[in-house]
């Protein structure tokens, strides 16, 4: 029985029926989108978990759901029901759980002012007790519904709008901006939440630029949100062209965002053009971006928008582009020319096999010469013809570390363990990276995994020693 289970064992049941629902639904069983927990009323997930017969649910299962629904009456019914030991209606109600919820929190989804009255104004419930389900507090579970009224109640009677769950560091803006919920974004602000509160996934702002919500970007930014605060892998530009929103691109350059990404993956003009975002590529010209920073691959942006754009995205990059020389026309019609002329080259796997056994064959010469920079450009237009050859990512990685750029060493070592993930060398590149870099505890486990697949290493086994003493 449920009421028997433990507070875990309830959510696992909870996420058990959310799953039944979605498979429901993409059978065709269900009417309109595919939803979240969240979007399923607490009303069907109890049908799904108890049947549609509430006769035969517990009366803790049906004071949750008449809280739930606002029946103040229902509510003070079940509760002189559930009153066996005689302790009275209202300390009852404030404390009959069902499925670690308590009737706040399942009041908090919709209910109606009248029910709020009753259970903090009268039975004095704590506005700020979590449920031991999700960890939520009654204003989080109004949060993530979009309930602004009950948001507006519960704060103005106690509940910490600066409150953070223990889990992600999650507060109640990062919610309301991930769910896309502007009006209730501005309430918070308005009490004085942290605009700039970071979560272990970044700032509110990261939320809304990561999900394309303009009205969001716009209303954060007007308090004073750092578009350039570190806050996760990408930056929030980076974020928001891969999300192809054009509007919260212009209002982040417009915030002052950053336009040169600091990770050599983070390149915005690359994102615009490979996406075909012309008003994107345009702001960014605008603001200062380089048009002559390749990707991961040697790729320029011109080069890319050639491929996946449009020639209006070539026309308006090739003023600011430095001419390439292995471009013999220089001019929008040769360079457009030049890359079909490439990518029907790249379907001759006979023409890719020579060229990159050339090109390596180079590159490792220029390597022994101790000439990094050009074997870094002799392996990168390798893999700009195979990208998916892990011991040319490894050598470029080599490279870079040899250079002094640690970061460009991490980001090849971990595309190559990606490839090739029980590959030693893989993981002593990003160790070796990770050490330059001093991030020793993260070198440490690199290094272990590396140890792992080959023990025989000494060059391995060394570095190893060396990170467990500094981690």
């Amino acid at each position: 029985h449920l009421l028997s289970q433990t507070p875990e064992a309830s959510s696992d049941s909870l996420l058990l029926a959310t799953h039944r629902h979605r498979r429901r639904r993409r059978r065709g069983e269900g009417r309109g989108e595919r939803m979240g927990t969240r979007h399923i009323p607490l009303p069907c997930l109890y049908e799904l978990l108890l049947g549609k017969e509430r006769d035969r649910w517990s009366p803790e299962a049906r004071f949750i759901e008449a809280a739930h629904n606002g029946d103040v009456g229902k509510i003070k019914k079940i509760a002189k029901e559930l009153d066996v030991q005689g302790r009275g209606i209202p300390v009852t109600v404030a404390n009959t759980t069902y499925m670690g919820m308590n009737a706040l929190h399942a009041a908090a989804g919709c209910g109606s002012f009248s029910v709020f009255q009753y259970l903090v104004e009268e039975v004095k419930m704590d506005v700020d007790l979590p449920d031991t389900a999700q960890q939520f507090t009654p204003v989080a579970h109004a949060v993530t519904n979009g309930n602004l009224p009950a948001v507006k109640y519960l704060i103005d009677h106690g509940a910490d709008v600066h409150q953070q769950r223990a889990k992600g560091n999650i507060t109640l803006l990062h919610a309301a901006a991930v769910h896309g919920y502007s009006e209730i974004v501005k309430f918070l602000l308005a009490r004085g939440a942290d605009v700039n509160a970071v979560s272990d996934l970044g700032t509110a702002l990261t939320h809304a630029a990561i999900r394309g919500f303009p009205s969001i970007v716009k209303t954060l930014l007007e308090h004073n949100a750092d578009p350039n605060k570190a806050s996760c892998q990408f930056g929030l530009l980076s974020m928001a062209l891969q999300k192809s929103s054009v509007s919260c691109v212009k209002l982040l350059i417009q915030g002052g965002a950053k336009v040169s990404g600091d990770s050599p993956r983070d390149n915005l003009l690359v994102k615009a053009a490979e996406k075909g975002l012309t008003e994107a590529i345009k702001c960014l010209l605008e603001a200062g971006a380089n048009p002559n920073v390749p990707n991961t691959f040697g790729r320029l942006p011109i080069e890319l928008a050639a491929e996946y754009g449009t020639r209006e995205d070539v026309e308006i990059l090739f003023p600011f582009t430095s001419p390439i020389s292995t471009v013999a026309n220089w001019s929008v019609d040769g360079i457009i020319s030049h890359v079909k002329m490439e990518i029907k080259q790249l379907e001759d796997d006979n023409f890719v096999k020579e060229r990159v056994s050339d090109l390596k064959r180079q590159a490792d010469e220029a390597f022994k010469k101790q000439d990094y920079l050009n074997a870094s450009v002799l392996y990168t237009q390798a893999l700009k013809m195979d990208n998916f050859d892990a011991k040319l990512l490894s050598n470029r990685s080599l490279c870079w570390l040899r250079m002094g750029d640690g970061q460009r060493a991490f980001d090849d070592a971990t595309k190559c363990k990606r490839l090739r993930p029980k590959w030693a060398k893989a993981h002593y590149r990003q160790g070796s990276a990770l050490m330059f870099m001093k991030k020793y505890a993260a070198a440490y486990s690199a290094l272990s995994r590396a140890l792992e697949l080959d023990p025989e290493s000494e060059e391995t086994e060394k570095l190893f020693w060396e990170a467990m003493e500094l981690k």
